[in-house]
C-alpha cells in the first residue's frame, strides 16, 4: 500500500530531524494527521518533544483524546494556554464571540489564543514538526516537506505533506491509532468548538473551519508562509 511506503519514509525523516535538529518539537493539534505523527514519533524518534495548544474553547472530544494519548503512549504532552490578561482584555472590548464579526477580529482572537502561545512553545527550539498536508486546503497546496520558518527563526518540517486523506485513514485503521470521534461525525478538520462545524459530502476538507469566511482567509496565523521562505527539501533526505 502507498501509505506503508510513505510511513517508512516519514519514520526515516523523523529520525533525521531528532538527530540533526535537537531540540525539535511536534505541534500536536490532535487531528487525524497529528495522531499518525504521534504514533510514528513514538516509534522512531521518541526524543522529539510534543506539545499542544489549549485555546480554552476546544471541544470536549479533543480533551478526551489528550487523555487517550497519555494512556496509549505513556506520555503527557506539554500544554500551552493563552495569556489570561490578553483573553480578558479582548472579550471585554469585543465580546466573547467577536470572531464572528470580522476577519480582523477573528485573526486577533487566533493570535491571542494560538499564535502567541505557539511562540512560547517554540522558544529555544531548533525545529518544529506539523501535520500539514497539501490536500488539506487551497492555502496549503505549496506545503513542502521542510522550510525555514522566518517568523520563529527555526526549521519547520511537514512530514505528511504529500499524504492523501486515504493514506491517513489507512494508517489510523491499520494500527488502531486513537483519534478524535468528531471525525466520525463529518468533522474532517478540527479547531475551537465555536469555529468548527461538520461538512457536507463533497465539501472542501476545511469548509467547516471559520465557515463564514472565504477560503483565502482560513488560516489562524500559526502557519503563515513568507514569500521569502527558504525551501530545504533535501535537508533530511
Amino acid at each position: 500500500m502507498v501509505w506503508e511506503r510513505k510511513a517508512q519514509e516519514v519514520g526515516r525523516r523523523l529520525v533525521a530531524i531528532g538527530r540533526d535538529h535537537a531540540p525539535a518539537v511536534f505541534a500536536n493539534s490532535l487531528g487525524l494527521e497529528d495522531m499518525v505523527l504521534t504514533d510514528l514519533i513514538m516509534q522512531h524518534a521518541p526524543g522529539i518533544g510534543m506539545f499542544t495548544l489549549d485555546t480554552g474553547r476546544l471541544p470536549e472530544e479533543t480533551y478526551r483524546l489528550m487523555d487517550q494519548v497519555a494512556g496509549r503512549y505513556g506520555v503527557r504532552m506539554a500544554v500551552y494556554f493563552p495569556d489570561t490578561g490578553a483573553v480578558e482584555g479582548f472579550t471585554r472590548r469585543h465580546g466573547v464571540n467577536a470572531f464572528y464579526e470580522s476577519v480582523p477580529l477573528r485573526r486577533e482572537c487566533c493570535r491571542i489564543r494560538k499564535v502567541e502561545p505557539l511562540g512560547r512553545a517554540l522558544a529555544a527550539k531548533k525545529a518544529w514538526i506539523t501535520g500539514l498536508r497539501r490536500e488539506q486546503a487551497a492555502t496549503r497546496q505549496e506545503v513542502t516537506f521542510s522550510e525555514f520558518d522566518s517568523d520563529h527563526g527555526l526549521s519547520k518540517f511537514n512530514p505528511l505533506a504529500d499524504w492523501t486523506l486515504a493514506d491517513v485513514w489507512g494508517y489510523i485503521r491499520a494500527f488502531d491509532v486513537p483519534y478524535n470521534t468528531l471525525h466520525d461525525r463529518d468533522y474532517p478538520s478540527l479547531g475551537c468548538a465555536p469555529c468548527t462545524r461538520a461538512v457536507a459530502p463533497g465539501e472542501d476538507l476545511r469548509a467547516g473551519r471559520w465557515w463564514w469566511e472565504s477560503g483565502e482567509t482560513k488560516e489562524c496565523g500559526c502557519h503563515a508562509r513568507e514569500e521569502q521562505a527558504v525551501a530545504e527539501e533535501d535537508e533530511v533526505s
